[in-house]
């Protein structure tokens, strides 16, 4: 059946060794067994490795941004463009292909996750150390525990496959749903596995440690309503990050969204990021700049990408007083605007630097003309340059991140105010103000209370076309969605410059979960019935 296909796609497992500097370009061309195999820490951790990469390549090429951005209204997707159009009206249907892609790429990650963990475990038996095991078990299950975290908020109840082996036996049947609770409870035992495994230091760039787990527990508590729990994982982070300055705010936001040398090598900032290669091209490499960069910075060569606009900032984002304040740094190093200039990104149509034009009605070498005169800046490397190489078809390097520290910072100031009125609580306008104070603000205009309201404005555009946004909509229920959606502009330009607005709505509770595929549903009738508990 398809679905078991589904769940089966992390049996074949990628192996191989880890190279000095990355941990990613080395799938092996043999077909070790247990026997033979997985007798060293670097073979495990080369089997690892492309848990941060290739697994994910299906919902990171564009159900990433639809269901995260365009989904939460601060991305328009492009008028015409089915492949977003869905997500910008809450039209989604089981048969639309980012569906399948999210759902797909999810479950691929944790059922090789798990199958490298019954494999680790396997190998323990017999092993004379199972110090470098363990971490092999913990890093997996890190990654699978950020699976079923996304499984559940994108699905609500869904299935879970601990073991996908167990598939193949005889008379096993129809996987059913379980209720979002145990799938995030699922998830939480994975975390705590890592959280008590995983080294305080990553032991590679790029790799995932304890504090990792911590900060990606204190979010799934947050999203489950757990405040004190939430408060207590945030503060080990923080804690942690001040005592030593191993965790921190990077001082380049910029840089960190739009250089693969500052935004993945010894980043203070990033907790838990996807890790890309272009070498890789379609099999492991970063293509998001390919989907909301400009045509005329990546055509004609030396790329020879294209760069579609195909998603772009929205007017709600835009608005100074729904998006960015006036002030706020943070604009114009996620955005690209009219008069937007950087020297490094050269290429034969910029020989001085790329310079964003809006003042053509059409687009074509020199002029961008998107439904919001804007594009998206972030993960955007620009144009093939030395140490930010970008191949023929407009892969990068570039990781995409998944939790940052300024994410810790704002889980524990929401955490302090636990779903009350208001909150003057010292540390969480201390570590809600440090966010806002590397966005270019003073203290002059520090907040001195903070309402939900305050802080998911600032949660918006701190993590605007991060794939992130949405789940804060939706964490808040239904009616409070339901409003926060409907007061959005998610309307576009035409040609003769003036706004067709429009306003999406939702009318059902079922529409802040995406539904199953189709294809799933078919070949496994059970995800149509009642989800059912998973913990007796």
């Amino acid at each position: 059946m398809k679905a078991k296909i589904i769940f089966l796609l992390g049996v074949i497992a990628y192996m191989g060794s880890a190279c000095k500097d990355d941990f990613l370009n080395h799938p092996s061309t043999t077909n070790p067994t247990i026997d033979t195999y997985y007798t060293n820490a670097e073979e495990v951790n080369g089997a690892t490795g492309l848990l941060y990469n290739s697994v994910w390549n299906d919902w990171s090429d564009k159900a990433f941004i639809s269901v995260g951005d365009v989904l939460g209204g601060t991305v328009t997707g492009m008028q015409g463009n089915a492949q977003y159009n869905s997500f910008y009206n809450f039209n989604i249907q089981s048969t639309d292909g980012l569906v399948m892609d999210t759902w797909k790429s999810c479950y691929k990650a944790a059922g090789q996750a798990s199958v490298l963990i019954q494999a680790f475990e396997e190998k323990k038996k017999t092993a004379v150390d199972a110090g470098y095991l363990n971490l092999g078990i913990a890093e997996a299950r890190f990654i699978r525990g950020f699976a079923y975290f996304y499984i559940a908020r994108t699905f609500g109840d869904a299935p879970i496959v601990d073991n996908p082996l167990d598939l193949t036996k005889p008379g096993n049947g129809n996987v059913p749903r379980y209720i979002q609770k145990d799938v995030l409870r699922f998830a939480l035992e994975d975390l705590k596995y890592a959280e008590a495994n995983l080294p305080e230091v990553a032991y590679q760039d790029g790799r995932v440690t304890r504090y990792s787990a911590k900060g990606m527990m204190a979010k799934i508590y947050l999203y489950s309503k757990d405040y004190e729990n939430a408060k207590a994982k945030a503060k080990e982070v923080i804690d942690y990050a001040e005592a030593t300055g191993r965790i921190g705010l990077l001082t380049d936001y910029n840089g960190m969204f739009t250089s693969s040398v500052i935004g993945n090598y010894n980043n203070k900032e990033s907790l838990f990021s996807l890790r890309w290669l272009a070498a890789m091209g379609w099999n492991g490499g970063n293509r998001y700049q390919l989907y909301v960069a400009p045509q005329p910075l990546l055509k004609p060569l030396p790329t020879g990408g294209n760069g579609y606009s195909a998603a772009v900032p929205s007017f709600d984002v835009l608005n100074t007083s729904t998006g960015y304040e006036v002030g706020d740094k943070r604009r114009s190093w996620s955005i690209m605007e009219h008069g937007f200039h950087k020297s490094e990104w050269v290429n034969e149509n910029f020989p001085e630097g790329f310079t964003y034009d809006t003042t053509g009605k059409v687009t074509n070498d020199h002029f961008i003309f998107t439904p919001t005169r804007t594009n998206i800046q972030k993960y955007v490397v620009g144009p093939n340059r030395s140490g930010e190489v970008v191949t023929p078809d407009s892969h990068n390097s570039m990781c995409t991140y998944i939790l940052r520290y300024s994410d810790v910072l704002l889980i524990y100031a929401e955490s302090i105010l636990a779903g009350g009125g208001s909150t003057s609580d010292a540390n969480a306008l201390k570590y809600f103000n440090m966010v806002r104070h590397r966005a270019g603000f003073g203290v002059s205009a520090d907040k001195t209370s903070l309402t939900i309201d305050n802080i998911l404005h600032e949660r918006k555009v701190e993590f605007a076309f991060e794939g992130d946004y949405w789940f804060d909509i939706q964490r808040q229920g239904f009616a409070k969605a339901q409003q926060m959606i409907a007061a959005q502009e998610r309307g576009t330009l035409g040609g003769d410059g003036k706004l067709t607005s429009f306003k999406a709505s939702i009318s059902s509770p079922s529409q802040l979960f995406l539904p199953i595929p189709q294809s799933e549903t078919v070949s496994d009738p059970a995800l149509l019935e009642p989800a059912v508990p998973y913990y007796k």
